[in-house]
């Protein structure tokens, strides 16, 4: 879904708002600065009007803030938003998981264990694991075998680049690399057996731990 949306994205709007999200989740706009219709409109070579369109949209998808006498900023980074963010994430992705044991066809889950293998040989040996967005994403992929429509709405749309903020720069390096690929590989094993509760078990405490890290670190910056 978000790698066809991007294909999609005919408008200068369109266009805008996908680079400008992409920079706010890679951290070349940095967490809490505020954004200036000028700068964005020069740097993007497009008019303040689509600017502002795409800041709009990104307000919708919690990138973005707008605060009294301040105007629109990208979002902080915090322990309090991680947790508030997480605790939902856990919940939703767990019933993914669940569903996704149910739902997903036999390929689709050949399909996600060659995903996480082509992951294991791409960071072998190294201490960072980075997923690019959409369908190359391990969550992402899941979340769509939930087949659950409502579900996905609300993971992809509302929550999911917030998420993948989070993940982007504050998510797996070191120690922690190695750990969350195991519990992929336990999820999909899950997965596999058609075990519903245990996947969406396993989901959740793989967020959890995952929630743990990122706190970790943000507590260390």
């Amino acid at each position: 879904m978000m790698n066809s949306l991007s294909e999609q994205a005919i408008t200068g709007a369109d266009k805008t708002f996908f680079q400008l999200r992409n920079d706010i989740v890679e951290s070349n706009i940095l967490a809490g600065s505020k954004l200036s219709e000028v700068e964005l409109s020069t740097k993007y070579s497009v008019s303040r009007a689509v600017v502002r369109e795409a800041i709009n949209r990104l307000e919708s998808c919690h990138l973005v803030e707008r605060k009294a006498n301040v105007g629109a900023r990208v979002v902080s980074l915090t322990a309090q938003g991680l947790v508030q963010l997480y605790q939902v994430r856990e919940s939703l992705e767990g019933m993914a998981a669940r569903l996704a044991a149910k739902n997903m066809t036999d390929h689709e889950i050949l399909d996600l264990k060659d995903l996480l293998n082509n992951h294991f040989r791409e960071v072998e040996g190294t201490e960072t694991y980075y997923q690019e967005a959409g369908d190359v994403d391990f969550h992402y992929r899941i979340i769509l075998g939930s087949k659950n429509d409502h579900l996905i709405s609300l993971l992809v749309n509302g929550m999911y680049h917030l998420i993948r903020m989070y993940r982007v720069q504050l998510g797996m390096v070191g120690p922690r690399v190695s750990t969350a690929f195991e519990e992929h590989k336990n999820i999909v094993q899950a997965i596999s057996n058609r075990d519903e509760e245990l996947a969406e078990i396993l989901m959740r405490r793989h967020i959890t731990y995952s929630m743990k890290n990122i706190e970790n670190r943000l507590k260390n910056q």
